[in-house]
């Protein structure tokens, strides 16, 4: 049989070939391995069968490496060494020891939610490394979607079915205003109310985008778009300079200053915000994205409440 044939070596095979190769005895070798000296002597026997040639020459008591051996001996040596740092590598990531995360985000939710989220997973899983990539929750979802990305957050629902989701934020949209706009001492304003107004929105890539502008049509208006942005904070910069109204998420309104602008509920219709985690339901996900989507659960839990779905 030659060596291309029917050879399935077992590592176990290799490793004892090689303690009776660095010993020159199987009875030393059988003693080194916690193995019987038959079972070594058969081991051999099989493994020399198996490759068609003669590992070793037995000399009297002594036993000595053929040529065939020491070519064995060379690249078994290798193949050990693989397997022990395969060994080691995969023992490392299934204890968490190290791994790495891609997770998109838009730039409202970094700054407003995921640093202590982060800060705690760190503490708890130092070597694992967390890449973050901020992009409107739609390119989030399609690189989600791609495998560009391990987990997204993005505004649910997601468009697509392929996704496994995590509630943890049910929030609505609040109006900003200038200080000096007629609806500035409202209690309430229905959004029809803002049919006149100049808006100022997040870029067409955030979800936040089409949901405001439909939600508008739906009132009855289209609205009148004059700036779009990608940051919250200039959104809100842009109200506070008098150049339009705004919709933002409650979350981001709690930080702002309430002298240089107006914050007003808004009504009929109250517009959701939710947020939430995705990830592929179909696809393999690696040791470390599973622990930061099990402990960002419990995390997120604790603070804001959420259900996975």
């Amino acid at each position: 049989m030659s060596m291309e044939e029917g050879v399935a070596l077992d590592i176990r095979h290799l490793q004892y070939f090689l303690e009776v190769a660095r010993l020159r005895s199987f009875t030393k070798a059988a003693q080194s391995m916690f193995i019987t000296q038959p079972t070594i002597s058969k081991t051999i026997k099989s493994l020399e069968e198996e490759l068609g040639v003669t590992l070793f020459d037995r000399i009297g008591k002594r036993i000595e490496l053929t040529d065939a051996g020491k070519v064995i001996e060379l690249q078994a040596q290798a193949i050990v060494k693989s397997f022990q740092s395969l060994s080691s590598e995969l023992s490392d990531l299934m204890n968490l020891k190290k791994g790495h995360i891609r997770i998109g985000l838009p730039p409202m939710v970094g700054s407003s939610f995921f640093p202590r989220v982060i800060g705690e997973f760190h503490k708890a899983f130092p070597d694992v490394t967390i890449q973050l990539f901020e992009d409107g929750a739609k390119k989030v979802e399609q690189d989600v979607e791609a495998g560009a990305l391990d987990i997204g957050v993005i505004v649910l629902p997601p468009v697509g079915d392929m996704f496994e989701t995590f509630l943890f934020v049910e929030e609505k949209l609040n109006l900003l205003v200038h200080p000096t706009h007629a609806l500035a001492d409202c209690k309430e304003v229905p959004l029809s109310a803002l049919a006149e107004e100049a808006f100022v929105l997040f870029r067409e890539d955030f979800t936040l985008h089409d949901r405001i502008i439909a939600e508008c049509v739906r009132a009855g208006f289209q609205p009148r778009v004059v700036y779009e942005s990608s940051q919250w904070d200039l959104i809100s910069e842009m109200v506070a300079a008098n150049l339009g109204v705004a919709l933002l998420p409650e979350a981001i309104c709690r930080d702002l200053d309430s002298e240089r602008l107006r914050i007003l509920p808004l009504v009929d219709p109250v517009i959701p915000w939710h947020l939430g985690m995705i990830w592929r339901n179909d696809r393999y996900l690696s040791f470390a994205a599973r622990e930061w989507i099990s402990f960002t659960q419990r995390l997120l839990r604790t603070e804001y409440g959420g259900s996975r779905r």
